[in-house]
């Protein structure tokens, strides 16, 4: 299977021709990662990736990358490479000016910049640019990513099997949780995930016991699980999207999955019927997830149903989020969201209602936009008993 970045470099060419904008310059980011394959951490040095709405695109990087960058499969790439004991602005300026970009064409160039570059290289790509309008880079790439492409989709489908593998096992081991920590839960799940396939958490493992289920995004700590506890778990890790025959690979997707379940007794008074309410709001969401149907829809599909049970002011963050090279990017699964969803995008399902000092109750699956409907990538059961 051929990379396809050549590909997704015209596609963003196409879109600056039709918004009108001249260049996208990218830094280390998703951004560069779906444009190039090529993953790295952002850091003091220099590292620019610049695709022009005519021309060939071209990367500027330290010398410690030339080997890696070399081998990125785009045939017109032009690589520019600095050493410490250069100026790699002197390098970003012949790039430029080969683009006639400095003031030199006709109207003021319009530079869109990666929507996470960091200021000091935008002020470095303005003092370059000083005549250019300046705006970002989503406005051309966002479109590109929201909709998967075949690969990501199986990747995506991997991920929710290795998060799914996990959840059973965790939910296996019913009162044998009792005494366990939430950190040393937390680890274990992790460990989980790595033995399951999972190449490294894709965010902090939720492990939310008892009232600290009532902080969405608690932090793991040292209360132990008691008996008749409701704990929430919200886990996922990054798969590899491996270009079959190619060695190459165009990135890693996410998992990320939550069930909220009960260890050992009965749980407590008004659980139950907080529980039933969270997995009704979530497949009425699902239920109304197709293409056409805007992204406020579906969240007012899950809200309706939390607040015609009382719950309302309860439910205190949106309905999800796009899932992709990102854990969260668009579209956003939210009140007031026109966005029209469209056949292969990815986003989480995730309602929960939080009672402060008493439990909360959150459920998550991903789910992709088929030609009619959605698709879980996520299998396991949702309900809230353990050991079967």
């Amino acid at each position: 299977m051929e990379p396809p970045f050549e590909r997704r470099i015209e596609a963003c060419k196409r879109r600056l021709t039709a918004e009108g904008a001249d260049l996208v310059v990218c830094f280390p980011s998703p951004n560069l990662t779906y444009l190039t394959g090529f993953e790295e951490s952002p850091s003091e040095r220099h590292l620019l990736l610049f695709v022009p709405r005519d021309g060939d695109p071209a990367i500027v990087a330290p010398a410690m990358y030339e080997a890696q960058l070399s081998e990125l499969p785009i045939p017109d790439l032009e690589r520019r490479f600095w050493t410490d004991a250069d100026d790699p602005l002197e390098a970003i300026e012949a790039v430029i000016d080969g683009y006639s970009l400095a003031g030199e064409i006709e109207g003021p160039p319009t530079v869109l910049v990666d929507d996470r570059m960091w200021a000091t290289f935008t002020q470095d790509l303005r003092d370059l640019c000083p005549e250019a309008a300046f705006g970002l880079a989503g406005t051309v790439l966002e479109p590109l990513r929201i909709r998967k492409g075949a690969v990501e989709l199986e990747t995506l489908r991997r991920a929710g099997a290795v998060a799914d593998r996990v959840a059973l096992e965790i939910r296996e081991r019913g009162t044998d949780l009792i005494g366990t920590t939430e950190a040393e839960l937390a680890t274990e799940i992790d460990r989980l995930l790595a033995a399951d396939g999972g190449e490294e958490p894709a965010f902090e493992t939720i492990v939310a016991a008892g009232p600290n289920g009532a902080q969405p995004h608690h932090h793991s700590g040292s209360r132990e699980i008691q008996n008749g506890d409701p704990v929430v778990l919200d886990f996922g890790a990054f798969v590899a999207a491996d270009l079959e025959g190619s060695g190459a690979t165009i990135g890693r997707y996410p998992g990320d999955q939550t069930r909220t379940i009960v260890v050992g007794d009965e749980p407590p008074a008004a659980y139950e019927r907080v529980h039933e309410t969270v997995r009704e709001a979530q497949n009425a969401a699902v239920e109304a997830v197709e293409p056409g149907v805007t992204a406020g829809a579906v969240d007012r599909a899950a809200r309706s149903v939390i607040e015609d049970a009382g719950y309302g002011d309860d439910f205190v963050h949106r309905t999800g989020h796009g899932v992709g090279l990102e854990v969260h990017e668009p579209p956003y699964i939210a009140a007031g969201n026109d966005r029209e969803l469209e056949p292969d995008m990815v986003f989480s399902i995730e309602p929960g209602i939080y009672l402060e000092g008493e439990f909360g109750v959150r459920i998550e699956d991903l789910v992709a936009v088929t030609e009619d409907g959605a698709e879980r990538l996520n299998d396991t059961p949702r309900g809230w008993a353990t050991g079967q």
